[in-house]
């Protein structure tokens, strides 16, 4: 078996959660709108070099071309956003992607082998599926964690209120709704 693909597949998705959130904040609504221009022009930039291309060649120039674009967008996405569904649906962009490459590079072969190949295709995709499934139930968790935390801090806190009374604790639980979230 090829342990290239799935050292491919374990890289990238490495370098999807090496991404980090506080990109989110930096990005203006311009530059988001700018990026995704930016990735459709890269798109048929490289749909156009493909025209010169020929039978399977063309098609898998053709696929990486649609791989980038999806997987470009799906990041964008992501660094401007900064939440977890949008970067578990970046990881499952890049499987695809690298799937449907991978099957079309198995084009080139015949026989056992092509079938060999389109199998240890699948298995990378659905491995680097499975592992942003499991990323993204992990972001879900934690952030129910921290939500139950700032609940319980937050209930500890209004309770310390209760001890006052008038504008102290008016004061003290409109000062405890502000630290926690709470309206």
């Amino acid at each position: 078996m090829n342990k290239i693909p799935v050292l491919k597949a374990s890289l990238l998705a490495v370098a999807i959660l090496a991404v980090p959130v506080a990109q989110a904040a930096a990005m203006t609504n311009q530059e988001y709108k700018d990026g995704k221009t930016r990735i459709g022009a890269e798109y048929k930039t490289a749909k156009a070099a493909c025209d010169s291309l020929a039978a399977n060649a063309k098609d898998v120039c053709v696929a990486e071309a649609k791989g980038k674009e999806k997987t470009g967008l799906a990041d964008h996405e992501f660094a401007y956003t900064g939440k977890a569904k949008d970067k578990t649906a970046a990881l499952v962009a890049h499987a695809k992607a690298s799937y449907a490459v991978a099957k079309e590079k198995c084009d080139d072969k015949a026989g056992n082998a092509k079938d060999v190949c389109v199998k240890e295709a699948k298995s990378v995709e659905t491995a680097a599926l499975a592992d942003a499934k499991r990323d993204g139930k992990i972001v879900d968790a934690k952030v129910e964690a921290s939500e139950d935390k700032r609940d319980a801090e937050y209930k500890v806190a209004v309770e310390k209120c209760d001890a006052m009374s008038g504008a102290a604790k008016t004061s003290c639980v409109a000062s405890a709704k502000g630290k926690y979230g709470k309206t």
